[in-house]
């Protein structure tokens, strides 16, 4: 079980990390007739993702609404690669971040949910799910690593497991927080989905040689927050970045236009406390069981 949910947690993170990078697709290249710009793109064809912590963090981001009419449009006189250039260096500088959203899981083909706050000391708190399938809490907070499982998500994780195994974990397990060293074989993957540090290096590492088109769009909002939209084009597929308008000019929100690999992921919580507290009552110490390597 605790390898299964590790797997999954290390997915999420490659998956994110690379919606990230969607910003390093905009560094150089020259305009087209719609004020877009040839670049390199680090992330076009990464899936964005993920949604909510019930008791770690407050909820999820909503979806993009169309602005009223502002007299000036944003990010006058810039080309789509220099308004995503600023994007990209006030993102990576970001001191913690949340990010909801989902993306597709390639192992399983279904779908991940996450919703996770995290910062630079590597804290992190949230939730994250597969098929709708029941969730799991995540905290994160100093060199410790707290878990809760929900039974509908250790059920589903351990599908093909026998039963005796599936109800004596349940028991074990369900509704409660277990800890573990964060640096222990056991939870290190796990651990390194709080590594924002990593998430941002990834961010602005633009190694990608795909030549990506990336235009200017249109003024817009996200979650109420002002934004402007860019489409970035590989291809057949367009995805959408938002960008504040307001204050720094961060990532407000990636969505993928690949078919393959659909997803939608929101950033908020910019240089906010993470709510990274050890949880209260009774905590299961893993480290402590022999055995428990289902």
């Amino acid at each position: 079980m605790r390898r299964r949910a590790r797997r999954t947690a290390l997915t999420a993170l490659l998956l994110t990390a690379g919606a990230t990078a969607c910003l390093t697709g905009c560094q150089s290249g020259q305009d087209d007739a719609s004020s877009g710009d040839a670049t390199r793109s680090a992330a076009s064809a990464a899936s964005a993702t993920s949604d909510e912590p019930a008791s770690a963090t407050p909820s999820a981001a909503a979806s993009p609404s169309a602005a009223a009419s502002t007299p000036k449009e944003p990010f006058t006189g810039l080309t789509g690669a220099q308004i995503s250039e600023r994007a990209l260096k006030a993102t990576t500088e970001a001191r913690s971040l949340r990010m909801t959203g989902t993306v597709p899981d390639e192992e399983s083909g279904g779908t991940i949910k996450i919703d996770i706050a995290l910062d630079r000391r590597g804290d992190c708190a949230g939730t994250m799910g597969m098929n709708g399938q029941g969730e799991a809490e995540l905290i994160k907070t100093g060199d410790t690593l707290y878990l809760k499982y929900d039974e509908r998500f250790l059920r589903a994780q351990s599908k093909g497991e026998p039963q005796a195994d599936t109800e004596a974990l349940v028991s074990l397990l369900a509704g409660r927080w277990t800890k573990m060293s964060a640096g222990g074989a056991d939870a290190k993957e796990m651990a390194g989905f709080c590594d924002l540090d990593k998430l941002l290096e990834d961010a602005g590492d633009g190694n990608d040689d795909t030549p990506t088109t990336v235009t200017r769009g249109k003024a817009t909002t996200v979650d109420g927050t002002p934004a402007f939209t860019l489409h970035e084009t590989d291809g057949s597929e367009r995805n959408t970045v938002y960008v504040a308008t307001e204050g720094k000019p961060y990532l407000l929100r990636f969505e993928s236009g690949s078919k393959q690999e659909p997803g939608a992921l929101s950033f908020t919580g910019y240089d906010e406390p993470v709510p990274a507290e050890p949880p209260s009552g009774e905590v299961l110490d893993l480290d402590g069981l022999d055995g428990m390597n289902t």
